[in-house]
């Protein structure tokens, strides 16, 4: 029997207080449904559908590559509504399963546990006991199995003491789902249609119906504020670093980390406090991350140190490199092995080779640096002429002096010196001294400008 599962994302969110669609919203670089799609694409479904409503362009546009057919919920008439515009696009012969686009920390694991235990003739239904369930409806059980879910206001003082209540994740064959779905009823106060009537329906059909606990609130906790948001991040974060620390990776505080997309890490990883990951991120054997760095989209390769208050992005090392503090690595900077980048240093789309030192107050720029060479303090590859970019090439063994400018397009040639103070212009061969400096002039007897009236 095939699975469609189909996801709730149409709200506004209100209390967001944002233009943001609800299910927009960031939680650990990524928006809510996105990571409630991950799940249910980590459980094989050939038919995933998302439920869309406010925002419904936006949302759209976030995954349109994603594979998903889409059904629109014009009037948010309740939850019974909203799986009721999925359905005429779900085979009967499968199951489908109910979630929810702004639940985003669900297990695929706890999902599986109901895919399991539901026969495929049965109602699941996802519970959790609640520290207070104070305002939600309880799941009533006789025999293992649940025969109603009550309400709040219309629970006996003995069913208010029940601590289990109903998440909302339900699973049901298509077919039979479809039939209840158009037996419900909108005559309450809020004139909805609500998918939890669908529990006695199964009841009275004779249909059983099977409660399967989620192992804890933090899982199927619903986000319909900011500070909720807050503290589903909080959660997810924790989380994430719990993965890495049984994999052998060492942090100074798990509690000041943020993962926000996949961070890969070799053997013996050390990664200091307020150190923020972004994208896709690899970390190889011995990385060692200060504290305060942000890295985005790069791999570092084996040894390599990163020390404070560094920003690297879309960028690799090789082994043994050493990077900062306060440097920053941008888009296309390649470092070979045993590569120095020091304090106040920017590498832009350059390449770097084995051996080589950029230590101090430097910009590098569209440049290819050899093997072995040492840039001096306050040097810059003066790369942009206001209308394009031009490159400059540093052979092996160059030794650049402080407060140098290459203007590009220049080579430097192997083992060639650059004396401090020059703008070089012009190539300059292999091994030889390369000095470009006006005349000094000093005028003896000179008095600085004063204030007026000092």
């Amino acid at each position: 029997m095939g699975l469609s599962i189909v996801i709730l994302a149409a709200g506004q969110g209100t209390r967001m207080r944002s233009s943001l669609p609800k299910v927009l919203q960031p939680l650990a670089g990524r928006p809510l449904l996105g990571h409630v799609i991950d799940c249910a694409r980590a459980l094989g479904a050939g038919d995933v559908c998302v439920v869309h409503g406010f925002g419904g362009e936006a949302v759209r546009a976030a995954f349109g590559g994603a594979g998903l057919r889409w059904a629109l919920q014009a009037e948010q008439l309740g939850t019974g509504h909203a799986v009721m515009q999925a359905m005429p696009g779900t085979d009967d012969a499968n199951r489908v399963l109910i979630l929810f686009g702004d639940v985003p920390l669900m297990r695929p694991s706890t999902l599986e546990q109901l895919l399991q235990i539901t026969g495929e003739d049965d109602l699941g239904v996802l519970t959790v006991d609640m520290d207070d369930p104070t305002g939600y409806g309880r799941i009533v059980r006789e025999n293992g199995d649940v025969v109603r879910n009550v309400e709040q206001k219309d629970a006996s003082a003995a069913e208010q003491a029940i601590r289990e209540i109903n998440t909302g994740v339900m699973l049901a064959p298509a077919g039979r789902m479809k039939g209840w779905l158009d037996r419900l009823g909108n005559d309450n106060a809020q004139g909805e249609y609500y998918l939890t009537d669908v529990i006695a329906m199964a009841v009275a059909d004779g249909v059983r119906v099977h409660g399967v606990k989620a192992p804890n609130q933090e899982d199927v906790m619903g986000i319909n504020d900011k500070k909720q948001l807050a503290e589903a991040e909080r959660a997810l974060q924790r989380r994430l670093v719990d993965e890495l620390m049984a994999e052998g990776v060492g942090f100074a505080d798990p509690a000041r980390v943020d993962i926000r997309g996949r961070l890969t890490c070799g053997r013996d990883v050390y990664i200091d406090v307020n150190a923020v990951f972004e994208g896709d991120v690899t970390l190889g054997d011995g990385v060692r991350i200060e504290s305060n760095n942000l890295i985005r989209d790069s791999r570092l390769g084996s040894g390599t140190v990163v020390h404070s208050n560094c920003h690297i992005e879309g960028s690799t090392t090789g082994s043994e490199c050493e990077v900062g503090p306060f440097a920053r690595l941008r888009p296309g900077a390649e470092l070979a092995d045993n590569v120095k980048v020091g304090n106040f240093v920017e590498i832009k789309k350059s390449r770097v080779a084995d051996g080589s030192k950029v230590n101090h107050l430097t910009y590098i720029g569209d440049c290819d640096i050899g093997t072995g060479v040492n840039v001096g303090a306050g040097t810059i590859t003066c790369n942009y002429d206001g209308a394009n970019k031009h490159r400059t090439v540093i052979g092996d063994g160059a030794f650049i002096g402080s407060g140098t400018m290459l203007v590009a397009p220049v080579n430097i040639g192997k083992g060639s010196t650059i004396g401090a103070g020059s703008t070089i212009t012009k190539p300059v061969g292999d091994d030889e001294l390369a000095l470009e400096r006006s005349k000094q002039v000093s005028i003896k007897g000179w008095k600085r400008p004063v204030k007026k009236g000092s």
